[in-house]
């Protein structure tokens, strides 16, 4: 065991750094985000039910406020698991959550902000990397 190399000969592939697997650490992210529809269907589902009460930090009206979350969380996250305009789905995501964490569980612990967290985390560095090699925007539009 006091070879240097043993590590990188007994595992290969996991001190590689080569674009296959961060095309597929990029997938499982990507894949990982499909969590968040549970979340979003769940507000559809009984969207009028609460919304009078649904926190309104933009003052654009609870009802106003909870379907743009209902979007994000819904629709953009479709889009960002599919890999199609996935930095363009990841902005209203993005804020989303960040509004969930810096202002809605502002003054909260830790653990009722921390899949928002988490999220805003994951979304943020799909933000960064881009939705990998396989996505419906490497497919599509060749980037």
């Amino acid at each position: 065991m006091s070879n240097p190399s043993f590590f990188s000969n007994t595992f290969p592939n996991l001190s590689s750094s080569q674009s296959w697997s961060m095309d597929w650490g990029l997938l499982l992210v990507r894949l990982a985000c499909a969590f968040m529809l549970l979340h979003g269907f769940g507000k559809i589902t009984d969207f009028y039910d609460g919304a009078s009460d649904w926190p309104d930090p933009f003052h654009v009206g609870p009802v106003v406020s909870k379907g743009l979350t209902v979007f994000a969380e819904l629709f953009c996250t479709v889009f960002v698991v599919i890999g199609l305009f996935t930095r363009f789905a990841l902005i209203p995501l993005i804020i989303c959550m960040a509004v969930i964490v810096f202002i809605v569980h502002s003054g909260d612990p830790l653990d009722d902000k921390e899949s928002a967290l988490v999220y805003l985390l994951m979304y943020l560095t799909l933000m960064f990397t881009g939705p990998g090699k396989y996505s419906l925007d490497r497919l599509l539009l060749k980037w």
